[in-house]
């Protein structure tokens, strides 16, 4: 296994498990990406000193810059195969720079003023990355609404499965916190995910794998639907079984 893979699979099993869906000569982009999603992700959780994380996301900051300025890639793990997939497959730099910028939120530990505040924190994170991924795979332009609108769906899938961690750790995660809220949030995310699953046509069957990553949103949101108590319970996740089996079916039928 190399290095990227043992990356990811260690730290986002879940986003290494749906790569496994890509074309072999495909998966080391998707792990790239992956790998830089956890490290700007870390970054802020790794130490109680804010001055600290501002470096680590700054390292990433100029490492993005590096990559657009066509500098010799930084002798790093992730570092160097991620300027590799960034530059073969022309990705925007500005997407990356924006994942970064988004991770100063679990520095700050401000709280989001609206649902549109945190819709904006998903896009420029679960969003940003789920469309580098579709475009590592060759997805044109046309598909990103499609790519966007199934990103929101995961990430706030991924986000409620987080707010009692984030909470634990004195962030306010949820603009509002009302069951009522929480249900208003999850039924747009299913929306979204109603949306971009009716426009699957559009999206090349090559850029799937990246979009799979998203396969157990429709589950949590629907959870979450039901009962708005779970997500603060922490009680939205599914088994192992019902994971697994998921995966097992939208990846054999391509159906994301």
């Amino acid at each position: 296994m190399s290095a990227l893979a043992h990356i990811v699979q260690s730290g986002d099993p879940d986003r290494y498990a749906a790569s496994l869906a890509a074309p072999e000569d495909m998966r080391a982009r998707l792990w790239a990406l992956y790998a830089f999603n956890l490290e700007v992700a870390r970054a802020p959780w790794v130490t109680s000193e804010p001055m600290i994380a501002e470096m680590r996301l700054q390292f990433w900051h100029d490492t993005l810059d590096g990559i657009a300025e066509g500098t010799p890639a930084r002798a790093h793990e992730v570092a160097s195969p991620l300027a590799q997939v960034w530059r073969d497959c022309a990705l925007p730099v500005e997407l990356g720079h924006a994942m970064v910028a988004a991770r100063r939120w679990d520095i700050a530990r401000n709280g989001f003023g609206d649902a549109q505040a945190l819709a904006a924190h998903l896009d420029a994170t679960s969003g940003h990355l789920m469309w580098l991924a579709a475009l590592a795979l060759s997805t044109g332009p046309q598909a990103e609404p499609v790519v966007r609108d199934m990103a929101h769906a995961a990430g706030l899938a991924n986000w409620f499965l987080a707010v009692p961690e984030l909470q634990a750790r004195g962030r306010q995660p949820l603009p509002d916190p009302s069951p009522e809220a929480i249900r208003a949030l999850a039924g747009d995310g299913l929306s979204r995910l109603k949306r971009a699953r009716a426009q699957r046509a559009i999206v090349p069957a090559e850029a799937a794998p990246a979009l799979l990553t998203g396969w157990q949103a429709g589950a949590i949101l629907r959870r979450a639907v039901q009962d708005p108590a779970r997500v603060t319970a922490g009680t939205l996740g599914l088994s192992e079984f019902a994971r697994r089996g998921r995966l097992l079916l939208r990846g054999l039928s391509g159906r994301w």
